[in-house]
């Protein structure tokens, strides 16, 4: 049943990110769009890439630290 959590928990977690980054660049790039022009909403989605940068950045270094945590705890169990 663990796994079953971890994998609803991983999908939820997934979902709320796609939905995080959707209305972002909807509704904020799009507010730009609206009230200042297209060369400012350009502007606000290279702003916003640049954000992103430092994030996945993180993001790839967690995913890097839990494989090496995985691969040690199975060669503990092991042996």
């Amino acid at each position: 049943m663990g796994s079953e959590l971890d994998k609803y928990s991983k999908q939820t977690n997934r979902r709320l990110v796609i939905g995080f980054i959707i209305i972002l660049l909807i509704i904020g790039d799009g507010l730009i769009y609206l009230f200042y022009g297209k060369g400012s909403a350009i502007s606000g989605l290279i702003c916003i890439g640049a954000g992103f940068v430092p994030i996945i950045f993180i993001w790839a270094s967690l995913q890097v630290v839990e494989k090496i945590a995985k691969r040690s705890r199975v060669d503990e169990v092991e042996e």
